[in-house]
């Protein structure tokens, strides 16, 4: 999935900020496939189910039917036209999730290979707030933290300082 490009430091703070805000008593129904990151939370105690892959743009109805305590998203929002939609259809009392940030001095990221993985929004922390509270969450609290990397160049330079991940625990 991530080609030798494992996401250690996105994941070690998603994982410290889901633990600072669920408890691992709480069920979890996570967007998205299973994927790495949901593997790690079941490691950690939580119990996790998954959706199966569904376009979350028109077929919501794993999301309305579910009765887990908590919905977790992480880099699943900015994949969705219409992200707003399955938010308003989210039962649970509580939401975790991340997005990664707009960066003025890149495009938009396009996979040219697979169609699922583009990202049709690429927001900025106030249009995401913006977007949770429109759907009727009450954002808690939040965090934001740099990707720097490993390359020479004008981007990776502006990577060392500039926010690229964004992370929000919400209530109804």
């Amino acid at each position: 999935m991530y080609e030798n490009n494992f996401p250690n430091k996105r994941y070690r703070h998603t994982l410290a900020f889901l633990q600072k805000h669920i408890s691992t008593s709480e069920s979890i129904l996570d967007l998205g496939v299973e994927n790495p990151f949901s593997e790690i939370m079941k490691t950690q105690g939580y119990r996790v189910k998954n959706t199966k892959g569904e376009d979350l743009d028109v077929d919501f109805d794993e999301v309305a039917q579910s009765n887990a305590e908590v919905v977790t998203a992480f880099e699943i929002f900015e994949h969705l036209v219409a992200p707003f939609n399955v938010l308003k259809e989210v039962k649970a009392k509580k939401l975790v999730t991340s997005i990664p940030m707009r960066l003025w001095f890149s495009s938009a990221y396009r996979s040219k290979t697979d169609p699922w993985d583009r990202h049709y929004h690429e927001f900025e922390d106030w249009q995401f707030d913006w977007l949770l509270e429109k759907a009727g969450w009450t954002i808690k609290d939040s965090a934001k933290w740099t990707n720097p990397t490993k390359k020479i160049g004008l981007r990776p330079l502006l990577r060392l300082f500039t926010d690229r991940y964004y992370i929000v625990y919400a209530e109804r």
